[in-house]
């Protein structure tokens, strides 16, 4: 039994185990697939200070050698999602659409899209797995930069990106931004929870974008943005103290760059005042001035119980961005058909 025992990697995991990714069906995949790729797009355009617009496109695509079939019969399709927003460093591009878990927001605690670094690499993961056909990508950071474009795929055993270097047609024009292509399984049906009816709710929560759907049939629909005013950006915050479970007080005080409990609590903790330090100290029979690297599992676990039993301010708010009711009234008004609209937002 023992020699059968091996290591999993969480590439190989996945590939068992999709649906708990959202591709637990043909129609649902191709969906997961349109959604990850425009919610990345949204994401990098307004980290960037750029009004979004993102272009959908999909298509039909025969195999066998056959003939094109009609959308309603296909079970394949070409995604193609194009955006204007400040584009990918081309060292980054391999690992972030082929290499689970690999991400810049896992660690900030403020509000965005995407936070696991799962969703565009699964996707990839995805189309590998059901066409054998690797994602294309192409990105421009400035239109200065030179572009680039890669064809990447998941090394399943070692979580690691395999990628091809692909010449681009120096006559073919290359905006700044980013194009993803992929290949996948899946079925397209319109209306219900479909595609069409995925970007029109994206369209009603982001008036400030701009977004174009080319259906399998050949149909356009777009739409228009209804403001011009990016929502504000979220603020990073620090960790609340009752967020916080002994496990991981214990590896944050072994991490700290501060010396002492007191400032290590003001510092790595928000709403944590030096009065609200020296409070939680005296009730864990500690100092402020005691040395973080000499507090033991029992002086953490009493830090951990002290904390829980001292009152501490609520934490900020401003790591939320509401889209506000004005906006939410613009997307809704551009969007749907109606006698009467109204919105609010709660404290």
């Amino acid at each position: 039994m023992g020699a059968r025992q091996r290591e999993i990697s969480v590439s190989e995991f996945f590939t068992k185990n999709r649906h708990l990714l959202g591709f637990d069906s043909p129609r649902k995949a191709l969906l997961t697939c349109v959604k990850e790729a425009v919610d990345n797009a949204l994401d990098a355009s307004e980290e960037g200070g750029i009004l979004p617009e993102v272009i959908v496109t999909l298509e039909a695509v025969a195999t066998g050698g056959e003939p094109t079939p009609v959308p309603s019969q296909a079970t394949r399709f070409r995604i193609t999602v194009v955006d204007y927003g400040p584009g990918i460093v081309r060292e980054q591009i391999p690992p972030i659409f082929a290499k689970l878990l690999y991400g810049s927001k896992f660690h900030r605690l403020r509000m965005s899209r995407g936070q696991q670094g799962i969703g565009i690499s699964a996707a990839a993961l995805y189309a590998q797995l059901t066409t054998g056909r690797q994602a294309t990508i192409t990105s421009r950071t400035g239109k200065r930069a030179k572009p680039s474009r890669f064809r990447v795929g998941i090394e399943l055993a070692k979580n690691a990106p395999e990628s091809r270097d692909v010449e681009i047609d120096p006559k073919e024009e290359v905006v700044q931004g980013t194009k993803v292509v992929l290949e996948i399984e899946g079925r397209y049906q319109k209306h219900g929870r479909s595609v069409d009816e995925y970007l029109r709710q994206t369209a009603v929560a982001n008036p400030h974008a701009r977004i174009v759907f080319k259906d399998p049939d050949g149909v356009v629909t777009t739409h228009e943005r209804a403001s011009k005013a990016l929502p504000p950006p979220a603020k990073e915050i620090k960790p609340h103290p009752y967020g916080v479970e002994l496990g991981v007080l214990i590896r944050m005080l072994k991490e700290t760059r501060h010396k002492h409990l007191g400032g290590f609590l003001g510092a790595e903790f928000s709403r944590v005042s030096p009065k609200v330090a020296q409070e939680i100290c005296a009730k864990a029979g500690l100092t402020t001035m005691t040395w973080c690297a000499q507090v033991a599992r029992e002086e953490a676990d009493r830090l951990h119980a002290a904390i829980q039993h001292t009152r501490i301010m609520a934490p900020p708010t401003n790591c939320l961005v509401p889209i506000g009711p004005q906006q939410i009234l613009k997307g809704l008004l551009k969007e749907i058909k109606a006698e009467f609209y109204t919105a609010e937002t709660r404290d």
